[in-house]
């Protein structure tokens, strides 16, 4: 069971490895290094497969030896979530890569899931086609986006990871290779390993759905000084017909400051006569942060649409053929506490706030305002105690507006001072899954939420 200790004595060790070495080739099993962790705690031996079926033996071999198995793809986000009790083998999935034949201009496709997520949008891009996925972990490969849920600012016209899903092949605990959606049975089950951090299943396969790339992108951009300017100012997008692709906020840890009054023929100040809920707030003489809307499409559309929302955002607004330095990347650092805000986007400026009034101080957010997710970061040399106290107290102003606030990734200490997910309304379904899946508690116990 999962509580119990598990144990491997020196000559079981050394047939453990050869037993891996005769699955997965010799340059593909080994004892685990320094850097072979999940979340901080090490693995004994790492097991590259390569294929599907050398995954499933890797599988085997463990429920044969009762050791536990915890999947790595690139590694980008192996400290997010909880510590797992236990890493025995660590089963690498780089091998796992290639994209499945797809008829041109098909409107989905088969992608393993050790393949880098850049590497298949290259793929796609030659036959003008696209994922809608963009996650910001630089070199993640797919499967690693899909166990950790990890998406960018194109969540905001085409949802999560899970939306873009079709269908899987996965290996369950005991290496049975099972097909879930795409025409077959069982893709709700299937979405669960999205976020499951391995937890639940090793994926072997996607398929997503594609779409063509589009012709013209725009993104414009408007300074903004405080989370209640940024929440004007996303109503005003949100109800105006741009049809934006994402809606990104990026908000720094730095004070606000307003300018002196402007002359009342200025063009702003006829703006914000114009449109008073928009510039509630004075705006910054360095601003500290600012909003971008990325607009997609037809070049002449995209071109429209572009100069009426410039039109609406005032004088300070600029448009541009390449994104902002900040774009699809996240507010946190190695070794900070990494939040994650998902609140309604009616109640963006009160998550804001919460977080604001709770620290102290401004605290850098990022994220996608029009959707209502922020990413946040803390200060690694906080506290655990104190982390904890910004965590609850956040949560507790969320509870009322349907939000939540889950802890992503932060330092050991934290990490066992705090609930890291806090309210979570699928508990009991991932409960549930994790027991048919995996009974015996063998993959990556205690990643998911409730210790499991």
């Amino acid at each position: 069971m999962a509580t119990a200790a598990r144990s491997t004595d020196r000559s079981g060790a050394r047939g453990i490895i050869r037993q891996l070495t005769e699955i997965c080739g010799p340059s593909f099993a080994r004892s685990a290094g320094a850097a072979d962790d999940v979340a901080g705690r090490l693995a004994r031996w790492v097991a590259v497969p390569g294929d599907s079926s050398a995954a499933a033996e890797v599988l085997r071999l463990a429920a044969a030896n009762d050791l536990t198995v915890v999947p790595r793809g690139a590694g980008t986000k192996i400290d997010w979530g909880a510590a797992p009790e236990q890493v025995d083998i660590m089963l690498d999935t780089g091998r796992l890569a290639g994209i499945g034949h797809q008829p041109a201009g098909g409107p989905v496709v088969e992608i393993g899931a050790g393949t880098p997520l850049r590497a298949a949008q290259a793929v796609l891009a030659r036959t003008g086609q696209r994922l809608a996925l963009d996650a910001p972990s630089l070199g993640a490969t797919l499967g690693g986006v899909l166990a950790a849920d990890e998406s960018g600012p194109l969540r905001h016209r085409h949802g999560g990871p899970g939306e873009q899903l079709v269908g899987v092949r996965y290996l369950n605990a005991d290496g049975e290779l099972t097909s879930a959606g795409g025409g077959t049975p069982g893709l709700e089950l299937a979405r669960l390993l999205c976020g499951s951090q391995g937890g639940l299943g090793v994926l072997v396969s996607a398929t997503l759905r594609v779409q063509p790339v589009p012709v013209s992108r725009v993104w414009v951009t408007r300074p903004v000084g405080s989370p209640a300017e940024a929440y004007d100012l996303v109503r005003v997008v949100l109800a105006a017909p741009v049809d934006p692709a994402a809606v990104e906020l990026d908000l720094q840890a730095r004070a606000n400051r307003t300018r002196p009054p402007r002359h009342p023929d200025d063009p702003e100040a006829v703006a914000r006569a114009q449109h008073p809920s928009m510039f509630r707030r004075p705006l910054p003489t360095a601003s500290v942060g600012a909003l971008t809307i990325l607009l997609e499409g037809d070049p002449a559309d995209v071109s429209e649409r572009a100069d009426g929302l410039l039109g609406l955002l005032g004088d300070e607004a600029t448009a541009d053929r390449s994104a902002p330095a900040w774009w699809g990347h996240y507010p946190f650092s190695p070794g900070e506490t990494a939040l994650r805000i998902e609140v309604p986007a009616t109640d963006l400026r009160a998550g804001a706030y919460a977080l604001r009034d709770v620290a102290g101080s401004p605290v850098p957010i990022r994220g996608s305002a029009g959707h209502g997710v922020l990413y946040a970061a803390l200060p690694g040399s906080l506290p655990a105690e104190r982390v904890a106290s910004i965590v609850t107290g956040v949560r507790n102003t969320l509870l009322a507006r349907r939000g939540r606030c889950v802890v992503v990734a932060a330092p050991p200490s934290v990490r066992q001072a705090v609930d890291l997910w806090g309210e979570l309304t699928s508990l009991s379904q991932l409960r549930a899954a994790k027991d048919y899946l995996d009974p015996h508690q063998r993959l990556a116990p205690g990643r998911l939420p409730g210790g499991r």
